[in-house]
């Protein structure tokens, strides 16, 4: 296939190079210069524009910041450009009201278009092992699975146009939520005397079991992998977790729907980040709820 791929950042930049590894042809496009030369180095073809970059390709893939970016990207410079039976997939996080206008602008114009948000964090990106939410007309599923398959280890329909975002959203107001309480939990029993390795050797095999837990331990150490080992950077930053909540509490506020839940842990990372950790790891909240910000210096 011939894809154009469009906003190289820490996620798009991996998925990106794992398109060119499955042996298709990759146009990239970035607002940021190194990020198009990274890609040109994975293997990319570089374009000086979204209008060049779309032109005369199979597929579509943008991942953008918020929903303003994708509305313009998609408005301006994607459909007025595009050739005809062009895929469309947009994997930004977003919210669900923009997912559904774009949709609703690209099938006015006989496009097939898809909302396919992502988990798995920027490690999964460049490993292609990311996790699919898809939202899209069933007909168009099989091709959107297709295009998506190089860069994930699951692709799951979640339903019609604006069901990827509702599911991205919902699951993680799950995961920022469940992420504190492992935190707390690993607090409390730092100070009642429990190691915090024996307590992850009871609690991963026990009823406190999750992926925060056993997956992205906060706590150093337990999980080589997990950002806890490396300073808490290079993973999922506190700035876009708070994004995500603050995604998940606005649909909440316009679906008349009680998180009180998420509400409190869009409050919590909202401090997190105002106190200056926007760009650490989201598990690296451990270190407000101990009081020890001093070791995130």
């Amino acid at each position: 296939m011939r894809i154009a791929f469009i906003g190289l950042g820490n996620m798009g930049g991996g998925m990106a190079a794992n398109q060119t590894k499955a042996g298709h042809d990759v146009l990239a496009f970035d607002l940021s210069a190194e990020a198009v030369e990274r890609a040109a180095e994975a293997g990319c073809r570089p374009a000086v524009s979204v209008a060049e970059a779309v032109r005369d390709v199979d597929a579509v893939i943008t991942m953008l910041p918020a929903g303003p970016h994708v509305r313009q990207v998609y408005g301006e410079d994607v459909l007025p450009n595009v050739r005809d039976g062009t895929l469309l997939i947009d994997c930004s996080t977003i919210d669900v009201e923009s997912a559904r206008a774009v949709a609703a602008q690209a099938k006015e114009r006989r496009f097939a278009f898809a909302d396919a948000p992502v988990s798995g964090g920027v490690a999964a990106a460049a490993a292609g092992t990311l996790a699919f939410m898809v939202g899209c007309d069933e007909a168009d599923f099989a091709a959107v699975e297709a295009a998506l398959t190089p860069m994930a280890r699951a692709v799951i329909r979640a339903g019609d146009h604006g069901a990827g975002q509702a599911a991205k959203i919902c699951n993680n107001m799950v995961l920022g939520a469940s992420m504190i309480a492992v935190c707390e939990a690993f607090a409390l029993a730092e100070r009642l005397g429990l190691a915090p390795e024996r307590f992850f050797e009871i609690a991963s095999k026990s009823s406190g079991q999750c992926w925060s837990l056993t997956s992205y331990c906060p706590w150093p150490g337990p999980v080589e992998a997990a950002p806890s080992n490396r300073g808490y950077e290079g993973g999922f930053t506190v700035a876009m977790m708070l994004k995500d909540l603050k995604l998940a509490q606005e649909a909440a506020a316009r679906a008349g729907a009680a998180t009180p839940l998420g509400a409190q842990a869009e409050g919590l990372y909202a401090l997190f980040d105002r106190l200056g950790y926007g760009n650490k790891d989201f598990s690296a909240i451990l270190q407000l709820v101990r009081g020890q910000l001093s070791e995130l210096a």
